[in-house]
């Protein structure tokens, strides 16, 4: 049987073009959570929007560690060390691959997405997965715009809503 904690919402963002709407409860409340944040450096231009993004929804958390990686690929072992090593609520990877003219794109984003995945069920630890893939640039850079529909404040987002489910179960009776 799922437990659904009382004022649960279980509408989660997209990496889509659509934008969530996020309800102004204390689900979405970062106060007294830790969160690690592991940003790719690899198209930089894009990470850093996605990080500023993710930042303004981390406001008012009990800490916030971030970690910087060389690619999209390394993500997931940063991720999965830092949940096994520290004591964090959720983990946000933050990362961009967009596609080129070989299929070096695919694998990057299978492997980015499984291995997040993987590290999550691995540790237990929310991990909320914030990597653009997109077709071109021009897509990459509307989707780290800032404000409500940037992909790394949805992606926070997420890692603060499954944070505060998580610790709602551990305190059910």
């Amino acid at each position: 049987m799922m437990m659904k904690p009382k004022g649960c919402n279980f509408n989660y963002p997209t990496m889509s073009s659509e934008t969530q709407k996020w309800s102004p409860n204390s689900i979405n409340d970062p106060a007294g959570l830790r969160i690690a944040v592991v940003v790719a450096r690899f198209n930089e231009a894009i990470t850093s929007r996605l990080l500023e993004g993710a930042q303004k929804a981390l406001q008012g958390a009990a800490h916030v560690e971030i970690c910087y990686v060389p690619g999209a690929f390394e993500l997931p072992f940063a991720a999965k060390v830092l949940a096994g090593q520290m004591s964090f609520d959720a983990i946000v990877a933050l990362g961009c691959v967009i596609r080129g003219g070989t299929p070096h794109f695919e694998y990057i984003a299978a492997a980015a997405a499984h291995g997040i995945s993987g590290a999550a069920a691995a540790t237990g630890v929310p991990m909320a997965f914030g990597v653009l893939t997109t077709d071109s640039v021009e897509q990459a850079v509307e989707r780290a715009a800032a404000g409500p529909a940037n992909k790394g404040r949805e992606a926070a987002l997420a890692a603060i809503e499954m944070a505060a489910l998580f610790k709602a179960i551990e305190a059910a009776p």
